[in-house]
């Protein structure tokens, strides 16, 4: 093989007839790429015929500029052997060059030198070469060292490419778990729905106003350390489930046309704890905790609860309520005040934003219901979207 002045790449050797001992010999590394770097002429024909006679594509260089040049040049390199002492540009600012750049930085390099000291050699590996192998060269050495890389090379590639099959395959199983989960959760939100048939869109406009309203509560200084993404993730999945308790409560108090008796409301009351007992009930046959049980207990248990301590089913007041259940509470009273239901008309929006004004600091927590009033138009603009129940 003849050495270049700058650069040359040596395709592997021309196709023909194929020994018997070559072909049962092939190995996985075959017509990798090995780019050699060495200023000698003689060093870089000698390892180029060594490398091409072992079955490699060979690529080679003359200085360190070079070098720099075409390592991420097509064909790229799957190994370097660099020789560090360069007149331009020396091994060691190769080295650091090469891993400085995105496309060169994961090439193995295989230091060659003459130097045999042991601080040389511990500088080489601190500095990230792959192997040193000190001059003069021994071909079976070479191959040996050349060999192993490439076959470490490769194990690295496969197990990046099986830790990626890996990490897409844990991620569809996740949103396929979560995607269960989420129609699961709906088809229990819409057997409740079946009992109260004129709630209509109801589940999905109390679940986006929620999903709103705790995105612009994040800047509040009050809420922002539990307002995190996976918590309003889990309350928006879980807002659904607020009225499920209503599947124990009878038809004739249910879908009664006019005013409830004190001794039903007491009893439309329970739908509350109903509801909370129930899915309490399923996280405790759970094998493992989930998340978005324990905040659909909490909204189907105290989100008529009131800021004022007047509400059911415990009479918690202020901070005492969960957030999850202040945020369902408004969302909850806003969208039956202008939704039609069996016992009532539905309320024009500037009437209800009267009604809110008039409760801030009383049914609902005052800073809730004013980023609510703040927002006004994007709640009224969601309630329309999905369609009113009038």
């Amino acid at each position: 093989m003849n050495a270049h002045n700058a650069v040359s790449s040596t395709p592997a050797p021309a196709a023909g007839p194929v020994a018997p001992s070559r072909a049962f010999r092939r190995r996985v590394t075959d017509n990798e790429v090995v780019l050699i770097v060495d200023d000698s002429p003689e060093n870089l024909s000698v390892l180029g015929d060594l490398l091409q006679n072992a079955g490699y594509r060979v690529k080679v260089a003359n200085s360190g500029r070079a070098a720099l040049h075409f390592a991420d040049k097509a064909p790229v390199p799957s190994l370097i052997l660099l020789d560090i002492m360069m007149p331009d540009i020396d091994g060691h600012e190769v080295l650091r060059q090469l891993r400085s750049q995105q496309s060169t930085r994961d090439i193995p390099v295989i230091f060659l030198t003459a130097k045999n000291t042991g601080e040389d050699e511990e500088w080489a590996f601190s500095a990230g070469v792959a192997d040193y192998i000190v001059k003069p060269f021994r071909p079976a050495i070479i191959l040996a060292r050349v060999r192993s890389q490439l076959l470490v090379r490769q194990a690295r590639h496969w197990l990046v490419g099986q830790n990626q099959a890996l990490e897409a395959e844990v991620e569809r199983r996740m949103r396929e778990n979560q995607e269960i989960q989420n129609v699961s959760i709906r088809a229990l939100a819409h057997l409740a729905e079946t009992r109260d048939y004129e709630t209509g869109k109801h589940i999905q406009r109390t679940q986006e106003y929620v999903r709103v309203l705790a995105a612009h509560l994040t800047t509040n200084p009050r809420f922002a350390s539990t307002l995190t993404p996976g918590y309003i993730d889990t309350l928006v999945r879980s807002a659904p489930l607020h009225d499920i308790g209503k599947v124990g409560i009878p038809d004739h108090i249910l879908l009664k046309p006019g005013r409830l008796t004190d001794a039903e409301r007491e009893i439309m009351k329970t739908h509350t704890t109903l509801g909370s007992n129930a899915i309490a009930t399923a996280e405790e046959e759970a094998s493992t905790d989930v998340a978005f049980l324990a905040q659909a207990k909490e909204i189907a248990r105290w989100h008529h609860e009131r800021w004022d301590g007047k509400g059911y089913p415990d009479g918690l007041s202020g901070e005492g309520i969960p957030i999850s259940a202040r945020l369902m509470a408004l969302a909850d009273v806003f969208d039956a005040l202008i939704s039609r239901r069996i016992y009532k008309d539905a309320i024009d929006f500037s009437s209800v934003r009267d009604i809110i004004i008039a409760e801030q600091g009383k049914q609902f927590d005052p800073d809730v219901a004013q980023v609510f009033l703040d927002h006004w138009e994007e709640f009224e603009a969601i309630a329309l979207h999905y369609g009113l129940d009038r």
